[in-house]
């Protein structure tokens, strides 16, 4: 993220008026373009209840619901690799990057909620004479 100048950044907008930003999540990554419309979310072409279940969903409006913006942006989503979970993820990440990009008075609000942070955690990688990355093999006493 910029650095603020003097406390504010200038928005970010796009031509259209929206914002884009990218949202990455273990092996999601999620490009989300925002505009000004009526609350209209579409994930890879589908509906965004269409694409996910309850848990998921909730989790990927949450920069929405936190900031109160739910019905003042329409946002199209393209959004690919990792599970569900990994991919509402990348999509929260990615909305709040647009939202922030779009009016940057949001920032306080999303960052005090840690949205604005990235998850480093990454699955470790598998080690040789091991069935995975910590799992050794099971002892034997005779």
């Amino acid at each position: 993220y910029q650095r603020r100048v003097r406390g504010r950044l200038p928005p970010q907008r796009r031509v259209n008026g929206g914002a884009f930003a990218v949202g990455r999540r273990k092996a999601a990554i999620a490009r989300c373009f925002l505009s000004e419309g009526v609350g209209r979310i579409t994930v890879n072409n589908r509906p965004l209840d269409e694409y996910f279940r309850f848990i998921d969903r909730r989790n990927a409006m949450r920069p929405l619901t936190l900031t109160e913006t739910e019905h003042f942006f329409d946002i199209k989503i393209d959004v690919s690799g990792g599970g569900t979970t990994g991919q509402a993820d990348a999509i929260k990440f990615g909305i709040s990057r647009c939202i922030v990009k779009y009016d940057p008075q949001y920032w306080w609000v999303l960052h005090g909620d840690r949205l604005l942070q990235g998850d480093r955690r990454r699955v470790e990688p598998k080690k040789y004479g091991r069935h995975k990355a910590r799992r050794g093999n099971q002892w034997v006493k005779r």
